[in-house]
């Protein structure tokens, strides 16, 4: 939002003006004894003119701002030079380079240098006192001039603190609209897990009612496995689809303890990797015959999408070998799943005893 004069309104009226100007001008060149000078400093005055309302380059401009600084000394001194010692400001028209200074002053400030429009009225105001007198200030009109730069540097300043303003409230209502929508996401992400909630929970619910409580011991097994499956929507949602679903049932019924894991880092897959990620997690699930298994999503910017581990709590490990550290879990399975779809697979960390995908063993190289 830009809260500003519209721009052919002020070319407009300051053409207009500065026309007004080179008209008095002509009309007085003969109040003089030089009017080549009258005539040159129109012509200057009309070129300064033009390239202060039509040049938009900000560094040109600044440069057009110190030329229009260095008008307000020589227009007074090429009019004034020539006008008989006998003059009397104010009889005619021939003091029209005051305003001319003050329009070029009003230019540059409104360009947005009022450093320099101030410098450059300053000049006039002094050139003024060395050529009439205090007293010939308001009749010469320079106190006008004065009145029209700091009209247009309060505008100015009014129209920046305006613009600056609504920036900052723009930035506010953007802020809020945020909030707001991170607010219905929110709602609408509640309202969708207790829907999905309800649909796989009610059944159990009901049954639970009727029974009194009273259940068989297969039944509280299902229990706890169908509060496993709400958690694993809470917690592993971008891990799951149809098929994981299915085979994480499976490796729970054989006594497998399945944690999955999503800590968002598949968030921003396309939906054909995801899928793909998806197959292998389904694949490798129901491969696999350990007694833990941990499924987990990889911080974004990896090359792997997600880690499948699993743990098996034994004596002996699955090549037939007795194990010293009953206590310690071997890990048999070791799956990268690639983020990106053109990579050839998953692959097995080195140094670790792994399982493939369709079950068979083997020992990884060494580290």
């Amino acid at each position: 939002m830009n809260l500003s004069v519209p721009r052919y309104v002020v070319i407009a009226l300051g053409a207009v003006f500065s026309g007004y100007l080179l008209i008095l001008a002509a009309s007085s060149i003969d109040d003089g004894t030089g009017p080549a000078r009258v005539a040159i400093a129109g012509l200057l005055f009309a070129a300064a003119t033009i390239a202060s309302l039509a040049v938009e380059s900000k560094r040109a401009q600044f440069w057009i701002g110190l030329c229009n600084v260095a008008l307000a000394l020589i227009l007074p001194m090429l009019v004034t030079s020539q006008l008989p010692a006998d003059f009397v400001p104010g009889s005619s028209y021939a003091t029209w380079y005051v305003a001319a200074v003050g329009a070029l002053m009003v230019f540059t400030s409104a360009r947005g240098f009022l450093l320099l429009s101030w410098v450059g009225i300053g000049i006039l105001v002094v050139q003024s006192l060395l050529w009439g007198g205090f007293g010939e200030l308001a009749p010469l009109g320079v106190f006008g001039s004065v009145l029209w730069v700091g009209v247009s540097h309060m505008l100015r300043s009014s129209l920046a603190k305006a613009d600056r303003d609504a920036q900052v409230y723009i930035a506010a209502e953007r802020e809020a609209a945020q909030w707001q929508a991170a607010q219905d996401a929110h709602l609408q992400e509640r309202r969708f897990r207790l829907e999905q909630t309800g649909r796989m929970a009610l059944p159990m619910l009901r049954h639970i009612v009727e029974s009194d409580g009273a259940l068989t011991e297969g039944e509280r097994r299902e229990c706890l496995l169908l509060e496993a499956s709400i958690r694993d929507e809470i917690r592993g949602r971008s891990l799951l689809d149809d098929a994981v679903r299915e085979q994480v049932m499976m490796a729970r019924r054989r006594g497998a303890t399945v944690n999955l894991l999503d800590e968002g880092g598949i968030d921003d897959l396309p939906a054909g990797d995801a899928a793909i990620v998806h197959s292998r997690i389904a694949h490798a699930l129901q491969g696999c015959a350990a007694d833990t298994i941990i499924v987990r999503t990889v911080a974004a910017g990896s090359e792997v999408a997600v880690t499948v581990v699993g743990l098996m709590a034994s004596g002996v490990n699955l090549l037939g070998h007795s194990s010293d550290e009953s206590d310690e879990p071997e890990i048999v399975l070791w799956l990268e799943i690639p983020r990106a779809e053109g990579n050839d697979g998953a692959t097995d960390s080195p140094g670790r005893l792994s399982v493939s995908i369709g079950g068979e063993v083997g020992e990884g190289p060494e580290a």
